[in-house]
């Protein structure tokens, strides 16, 4: 007898996890693959898919389960899941974290926000919502946001042995970092027990998500004459809010003595300054905020400042936008 709660077509049970790097998703793909492979005797494949691994840019894992008499032959991305974990919310802004969603399919997000609030920007009409402070939980316990995920994805897929992952836990740290191994028991028990879940209701016969495949914007057909590049990678244009991993540098103005050492360490850009005149009538730039556009929450500035003028903050949905100071850009004419 199947212990798999769904099936599709061709038998298997698929997960599919949404991150940006340097927060663990890969890792938790294996992990979780392993768990129920060795703790179940499942069959069970993952991988994942991404660019560079440079941190902060766009990660996907993926999971799939069959039964032990069935064989996974099959090594295409997953576009139908079953089961869609977010561990970062700005991935709303670039990409559809949903996309394919089975209609019963549950989504776990990694947030503080309540239910409602989460369904409206993730445009989900029915199915099931979990949510869980993932990074509060890995803040608190000194270790990282994929535990606390797998946590709450034992949980969901409740088929799943915890004892099995707690398992693999053990053996993932003990050898290079046992003083870690009682911290991601702790976070992976959090995890479990702090998710909360909300189901709304499916219409009869609907067929869930559609999957929408990304296509490149620019192609043999629709390339400028000349392959002219029209959206560098350094310009004006890019967005590297994405790239944040939950922190962000608040700004003090009232301690700040404008020494300009947050602008010698930062790698992109972000520092906005003024011309004024000192308390001598000598002409001196002023730092007079931040450009949340261009910051990727490095937190290098916080560590260089010399008054804490600027500290470390955990980042709030709308915060950035509505602090923001925007770059003053001087465009050269053609």
């Amino acid at each position: 007898m199947s212990i798999l709660p769904k099936k599709n077509e061709l038998g298997f049970y698929e997960i599919r996890l949404e991150s940006i790097g340097g927060l663990g998703a890969n890792l938790a793909g294996k992990m979780l693959a392993e768990a129920g492979v060795l703790g179940l005797g499942l069959n069970g494949m993952n991988f994942s898919s991404y660019g560079s691994e440079k941190k902060g840019s766009p990660v996907k894992a993926f999971i799939r389960f069959s039964d032990p008499d069935v064989q996974i032959r099959a090594a295409s991305p997953i576009e139908r899941p079953h089961v869609v974990g977010v561990f970062h919310e700005a991935l709303y802004k670039t990409v559809d974290v949903v996309s394919g969603l089975d209609a019963h399919g549950i989504v776990l997000v990694n947030t503080t926000r309540d239910f409602d609030e989460v369904r409206e920007e993730l445009h989900l009409e029915y199915g099931t919502l979990a949510l869980v402070d993932a990074l509060g939980i890995a803040v608190e316990e000194k270790t990282k946001v994929n535990t606390a995920m797998l946590g709450a994805l034992f949980r969901i897929c409740d088929f799943l042995d915890p004892e099995a992952m707690r398992a693999v836990i053990r053996k993932t740290f003990e050898k290079k970092y046992p003083h870690l191994v009682e911290p991601n028991l702790r976070t992976f028990d959090r995890g479990y027990n702090e998710v909360a879940f909300k189901s709304y209701e499916v219409p009869e016969g609907s067929a869930g998500k559609e999957f929408v495949r990304p296509e490149p914007l620019l192609g043999y057909e629709t390339q400028p004459i000349g392959g002219v590049i029209v959206n560098p990678g350094n310009s004006i244009l890019k967005d590297l809010s994405a790239s944040r991993q939950g922190f962000l540098p608040e700004y003090h103005d009232s301690k700040c003595i404008h020494c300009a050492a947050c602008d010698t360490v930062c790698p992109d850009f972000c520092f906005v300054w003024e011309e004024g005149t000192d308390k001598k009538g000598r002409p001196q730039m002023f730092l007079s905020g931040i450009d949340y556009q261009y910051c990727k929450g490095c937190l290098k500035c916080v560590q260089a400042c010399p008054v804490e003028a600027l500290t470390e903050m955990r980042e709030e949905i709308g915060y950035a936008e509505e602090h923001r100071v925007p770059q003053k850009f001087i465009l050269a004419a053609n």
